[in-house]
């Protein structure tokens, strides 16, 4: 059976919280994980992240990008 101690709401007014946070009405509660993330790290790895596809499609030669079109097509549609 499950432990029930920490959990002092019933589903509905859980839902009704969540749904009264979406909307706005009540404000998020405070005890959100801390974001102790590098924001350097963060800026460089998301600016490897954007140009990272076109930088490779670039390098491919067209045979390349349609083998790999044709192997994905196999992929997608394999068990339809």
């Amino acid at each position: 059976m499950r432990n029930r101690t920490n959990s002092t709401r019933d589903v509905n007014q859980l839902a009704k919280l969540i749904t009264d946070i979406a909307i706005g009405e009540v404000p998020a509660p405070e005890n959100q994980p801390e974001d102790n993330k590098n924001p350097a790290a963060v800026a460089l790895g998301r600016l490897g992240g954007l140009k990272g596809g076109k930088a490779r499609a670039q390098k491919l030669t067209p045979e390349q990008k349609s083998e790999i079109a044709q192997k994905a097509a196999m992929k997608r549609w394999k068990d339809k």
